[in-house]
C-alpha cells in the first residue's frame, strides 16, 4: 500500500508531477434537474444604526416606561366625556400623573430615550388635558341640569322662560 492510502486522514499537498486522474463527476440528464437544492446563501448585512442621538434611534436607546399608557388613557378620557363626566375624570387624571414622571425621567437624560417616545408621552399629556377639559364641561352640565330640576325650573316652563329672559 502507499504512503497516501495508509494515512487517508492527513492534509498532505498535491504532488503535480504524479498523475492521479479523479473520477469524473457523474452527469444527469437534462431533464431532472439538479439533485441536490441550490447552496445557502447569506442575508445581506445588517446596516450600522445611525450615530448616537441622531434621528431618535441611537443604540441603546429605550422607551419612556409609561408613554403608550399615557397615549392610551388620553384618548380615554375623551371617549368616557360623555359619560356625565365623572369616568373620563380618572384617566384624564392618572395620564397627567404618569406623564409628569416620564416627563421627569426624559429631562434628566434625553439621550437614553427614544424621540419617539416622547413624542407619544406629548401626544397622551395633551389629550389627556383636552380630556380633562370635556370631562369637567361635561360635568358641571349635567351638575347644572340637577340643580335646574331640583328647584323645579324644567318642570314649570314660565318659570324657565323669565330665566332665559333674564339671561338677555
Amino acid at each position: 500500500m502507499s504512503e497516501e492510502q495508509e494515512n487517508p486522514q492527513e492534509n498532505k499537498p498535491i504532488d503535480p508531477s504524479k498523475n492521479q486522474n479523479p473520477e469524473p463527476a457523474p452527469s444527469q440528464p437534462l431533464d431532472q434537474g439538479s439533485a441536490t437544492p441550490p447552496p445557502f446563501q447569506q442575508p445581506p448585512p445588517f446596516q450600522q444604526p445611525p450615530p448616537f442621538g441622531q434621528f431618535g434611534g441611537g443604540f441603546g436607546q429605550q422607551s419612556l416606561p409609561n408613554s403608550t399608557v399615557v397615549l392610551v388613557l388620553g384618548i380615554l378620557s375623551i371617549a368616557f366625556c360623555c359619560c356625565y363626566g365623572i369616568i373620563g375624570l380618572i384617566p384624564a387624571i392618572i395620564a397627567l400623573v404618569l406623564s409628569k414622571k416620564d416627563r421627569v425621567l426624559y429631562a434628566a437624560n434625553p439621550a437614553l430615550y427614544t424621540l419617539s417616545s416622547y413624542k407619544n408621552l406629548n401626544a397622551g399629556r395633551i389629550c389627556a388635558i383636552i380630556g380633562l377639559i370635556f370631562n369637567i364641561l361635561s360635568l358641571l352640565y349635567y351638575v347644572v341640569i340637577i340643580i335646574m330640576f331640583g328647584m323645579g325650573m324644567l318642570s314649570d316652563p314660565n318659570k324657565m322662560q323669565e330665566i332665559l329672559k333674564g339671561l338677555q
